[in-house]
């Protein structure tokens, strides 16, 4: 008989790109479902490989976050949301409701939601590095478009003020939240995705006349 049907099945070889890559999936499944209390030799056991091959790739704990926080977080915010918000040829609330359901699309998923509170539980880096992105490419932005499309002064004339800052993070906190209650709670959300978008911006759109008179940008009716 011949031994051509014992042949052993060839195990398929990976490029040190493509292993990297694989540690890093698997990663996220892990800290989404473990936190980031859990060691690299649990790490290691839970995604069967050695705990010496993650340390090829990742020399500490520290190095491997930071490659989570690039795949989940850095690399996942998309140039053209700058563009959608700053389009001033297209309407406020038009370009809001495009950039939050692009936005939506991406957070809106158990392990980025997962992982981003276990982070902020722990005071860990990817909380701290994403904030500030937030901030500026959403929250300021929103608010320089709010003053523009409701005739205000320009940041120039007046200075942003917490109200309106404040008024912009309800809008972002509230859809990010509703993420949490799918997700992490398990709760019956009830609204669409969709749903969800297009009241959240028009409880900003509506109040951000009452924001701009009790701060002075908007004269009393």
């Amino acid at each position: 008989m011949s031994g051509d049907t014992d042949k052993p099945t060839k195990r398929k070889r990976y490029s040190p790109d493509e292993r990297r890559q694989m540690i890093i999936d698997a990663s996220i499944k892990f800290f989404a479902e473990q936190g980031f209390d859990s060691s690299t030799h649990q790490l290691a056991k839970h995604i069967g490989v050695t705990q010496p091959l993650i340390y090829q790739y990742f020399p500490s704990k520290e190095d491997l976050i930071s490659a989570v926080y690039a795949e989940m977080f850095q690399n996942r915010w998309s140039d053209e949301w700058d563009v959608i918000l700053a389009d001033r040829n297209r309407d406020l609330r038009d370009r809001l409701e495009d950039f939050y359901t692009r936005y939506c699309a991406v957070i809106h998923a158990p392990d980025w939601i997962r992982i981003f509170l276990y982070s902020g539980l722990k005071g860990g880096d990817i909380t701290r590095r994403y904030a500030p992105i937030v901030e500026e490419r959403a929250i300021r932005r929103i608010c320089i478009e709010a003053r523009d499309a409701f005739h205000l002064p320009s940041m120039d004339q007046a200075p942003l003020t917490n109200e309106e800052f404040e008024a912009a993070w309800m809008m972002h906190g509230g859809i990010f939240y509703y993420g949490v209650r799918r997700y992490v709670y398990g709760g019956n959300v009830g609204a669409t995705t969709e749903q969800l978008v297009q009241s959240s911006v028009t409880l900003f759109m509506d109040g951000m006349s009452g924001v701009a008179r009790s701060v002075g940008l908007l004269a009393k009716s």
